[in-house]
């Protein structure tokens, strides 16, 4: 078998720090993969945010490297509200860390984020 690749990313095997980019860039594809042609609809809302977080959840466990994953997904009307949110960590900087991604369209905001925990 050939290294990982992610959307033309090589991964470092001998890397022990979370894949932060790689991680990015999964995120991103799962989330357009669901929602790029969806319209906010708040019946649809969990199954979208299941099928985010399950794609994402896949990919991540297909690059094959020591981590453990929490995977979080919040979808919200685009409706002129507020939404502040923010997360603590204590864990090992030089190994553990995550991925964000902020995506909208013209009806919804989606807000996914990747924590990796090295084993």
């Amino acid at each position: 078998g050939g290294r990982p690749f992610v959307r033309g990313m090589e991964l470092d095997e001998d890397e022990s720090s979370f894949p932060q980019e790689a991680a990015a860039a999964i995120i991103k594809y799962s989330v357009e993969s669901v929602l790029s042609n969806a319209s906010y609809n708040h019946v649809k809302v969990p199954q979208w945010t299941n099928d985010v977080i399950e794609l994402t959840m896949k990919r991540l466990k297909e690059l094959n490297q020591p981590f453990k994953y929490i995977v979080t997904c919040a979808i919200m009307q685009k409706n002129g509200a507020g939404l502040h949110m923010a997360t603590s960590t204590f864990w090992d900087n030089s190994s553990d860390g995550s991925a964000t991604l902020k995506w909208d369209s013209k009806t919804m905001y989606c807000m996914t984020t990747v924590f990796g925990l090295s084993i």
